[in-house]
């Protein structure tokens, strides 16, 4: 079987590709959010609350896509960095309600130097990444339908 044809070559997996990209792609957040405190899993979980706060605990893992495990901890060292509250839901009191601390929303203003950084390091141009974006999406729905 020539390498063109072999189907389990590795360089022709999708799996692979997603998997070499995102690990890249995370790495070049680093040195942005070190300065913030934040991991690449806490900046995303900023980036939910500064768009629609508060959110419970449940509604921020569901935009998140992670389970409560994964989400308890993060929000722990988001709170203990003092930049996230959790309080019981004044509309349910069984909920945790997610809120921003005044640091919390005074961070905004530095994570928005990061979305061009992050474009520039990556020398592609916003509708080639808006293309991309599209086609992940696609790929995400596509792979959540087949299970």
């Amino acid at each position: 079987m020539t390498e063109t044809t072999d189907l389990l070559a590795l360089d022709r997996q999708v799996c692979f590709a997603l998997s070499v990209a995102s690990r890249s792609v995370i790495a070049l957040y680093r040195p942005l959010l070190q300065p913030m405190g934040l991991t690449h899993p806490q900046y995303l979980a900023m980036l939910a609350l500064w768009e629609r706060e508060p959110l419970s605990v449940k509604e921020l893992g569901e935009l998140l896509q992670l389970d409560p495990g994964t989400m308890s901890p993060l929000l722990k060292r988001l709170e203990a960095l003092g930049y996230v509250r959790r309080e019981r839901s004044s509309k349910d009191e069984r909920a945790l309600a997610v809120t921003l601390t005044p640091e919390g929303r005074a961070l905004r203003a530095q994570a928005e130097k990061i979305p061009p950084a992050i474009v520039a390091r990556l020398g592609m141009s916003l509708d080639e990444l808006q293309r991309l974006h599209e086609s992940l999406t696609r790929v995400i729905a596509a792979a959540r339908g087949a299970l």
